[in-house]
């Protein structure tokens, strides 16, 4: 996948199981969505899914990306900290993705 989102690529982000994005994409997706969950956990039958399309090393790669923005975000929410030209219910601060 070539960086950076297209809206194309983003609504198919709502209901990524049902898209046709990768397989290595979907376990990804399944994998970042368990570990940011309410209750995080990773069972054996789960990591060996991972594992046909996930090598060891990406896995790692991929849980301490995850998991620092989502630790991140959650120290902004637990702080109140928004973008300094957003205020409540008004419009985002930057405008929608476009392809490049």
């Amino acid at each position: 996948m070539r960086r950076g989102a297209t809206e194309d690529l983003v609504a198919k982000l709502v209901d990524y199981e049902h898209s046709d994005l990768p397989e290595r994409t979907k376990a990804a997706l399944r994998f970042a969505d368990r570990l940011t969950a309410e209750r995080p956990r990773i069972d054996p039958d789960f990591y060996d899914e991972l594992k046909r399309v996930l090598t060891d090393a990406e896995l790692l790669d991929l849980g301490m990306t995850v998991l620092f923005f989502s630790g991140w975000q959650r120290f902004n929410e637990a702080f109140g900290i928004v973008p300094d030209r957003w205020t409540e219910g008004g419009p985002l601060p930057f405008g929608p993705i476009e392809a490049s």
